[in-house]
């Protein structure tokens, strides 16, 4: 090697050299003084996974040591999606979760962690925190939401077929079809292929008026198995459920109508309804070219008010992992400097007392979420009472009584059946 050479080597040796120490001696980079940690983040978000993917990215700015790996859920339940992890033991960082039984059961068992003495459990509304505290008083979880289900519906539709008075029950709801279906319209969008909104519309408003109208201690009785649902008013829920199709009150090719195909039915002007949820409230109430109104889905009889459906959205939940802090700094960012990204995209009822920076909510939502709070009477969603069992079992079930392959009679026998069955697994 010729003496420049060696010059020129024996230089780049000392620099890399003095690069080093001064980047020891000023802490290093982060990756030297504090390794960086990559957590993942199962999540449900049927219309928002874009905004989901935002909100890491802008984490991941203000904590460049922590990554967040976004997975998102599929199918129809959120439990269908937890299971099998449950069963391999192998539970992401951060998931989502609903309020019910089988994530509190979770939380009683170790495996999600106790949040409530985080900033977003105290920020919770009041009202909201029973639904995620389990029976050993754990707190599992934070709302995404005020959750509750509702008709939308297309004023100029409804003007043009001479509807002047919004239906009160259920027999009046008929004559409003009728008239929207005779005026060339269709009137109702109809989830067939999404049966978690079938859940969470016909069946939970069905249950909410036939079941919860009854039984004041309904809550009790079905988790200790004591509530008969083999009965004539369950096989209602089922009837009323395939009645509208059968009169042709809904659109063509219904039963493979998806979650998001639903939507842009009613947005592009091509049913007049559409019974959904205010977390979809910042798509359904700006339609293409028309004015959309809202009220309350009428599954009552003559005689008697409707009972509306009003509980917890999912929500999130950090699971006991070696990532656990990294996932509580993500979940504090989701309810704090994140929450306005998705919020706006949704603009569903925020579930939280302040919220940082401005965010959209629409007043018809917030105007009949407020009549709904008021009734004497409200049910829960679905997702919040049902075994996780008879949840999975629901959907296909829905599905096999719109396609006449079971009656709604034999229907109520095996839901029955199947929260009796999950009772017993469950307090062996």
């Amino acid at each position: 090697m010729k003496p420049a050479a060696y010059l020129f080597a024996a230089l780049a040796l000392l620099l890399w050299l003095g690069g080093c120490s001064k980047t020891g001696a000023s802490g290093g980079t982060a990756a030297a003084s504090a390794p960086g940690v990559t957590i993942t983040a199962l999540i449900w978000a049927p219309d928002w996974s874009e905004e989901m993917q935002r909100i890491a990215a802008e984490f991941n700015k203000t904590h460049p040591q922590i990554r967040v790996e976004v997975q998102f859920m599929i199918g129809n339940s959120v439990e269908e999606n937890l299971k099998p992890r449950v069963a391999a033991n192998k539970l992401p960082d951060l998931l989502s979760v609903n309020p019910n039984a089988y994530a509190a059961d979770l939380a009683d068992q170790g495996l999600l962690a106790e949040v409530g003495s985080s900033h977003a459990w105290n920020n919770l509304r009041d009202r909201l925190k029973a639904d995620w505290t389990s029976p050993q008083g754990r707190h599992y979880g934070i709302s995404g939401g005020i959750a509750a289900t509702l008709m939308y519906y297309n004023e100029d539709m409804f003007r043009q077929a001479g509807i002047q008075t919004l239906p009160d029950n259920f027999d009046a709801f008929l004559q409003v079809c009728d008239k929207l279906k005779h005026a060339g319209f269709v009137p109702l969008m109809w989830n067939g292929g999404f049966p978690n909104m079938l859940g969470n519309g016909p069946f939970s408003f069905g249950f909410a008026n036939n079941v919860v109208r009854l039984h004041p201690d309904w809550q009790t009785q079905l988790r200790d198995g004591r509530l008969a649902l083999d009965s004539p008013e369950v096989a209602d829920i089922f009837a009323k459920l395939k009645l509208l199709p059968d009169r042709g009150y809904v659109q063509a090719g219904y039963m493979g109508t998806s979650y998001d195909a639903g939507i842009q039915l009613f947005t592009q002007g091509k049913t007049a309804m559409a019974l959904q949820g205010t977390w979809a409230a910042g798509l359904l109430m700006h339609g293409q070219g028309f004015k959309t109104g809202v009220f309350m889905p009428p599954w009552n009889a003559p005689g008697t008010a409707p009972i509306p459906v009003l509980g917890s959205e999912t929500g999130f939940a950090i699971s006991q992992t070696g990532n656990q802090q990294a996932a509580l700094a993500f979940l504090e960012y989701l309810f704090g400097p994140g929450f306005s990204i998705y919020q706006n995209k949704r603009q569903n009822i925020p579930p939280l007392k302040n919220v940082d920076g401005p965010v959209l909510a629409d007043e018809q939502i917030l105007h009949y979420v407020t009549l709904a709070q008021a009734q004497a009477v409200s049910a829960s969603p679905y997702y919040a009472f049902l075994p996780a069992g008879t949840i999975d079992m629901l959907h296909p079930l829905m599905q096999d009584v719109l396609l006449h392959k079971v009656s709604p009679a034999q229907a109520a026998r095996r839901l029955d059946q199947s929260v009796k069955d999950e009772v017993l697994r469950h307090n062996r």
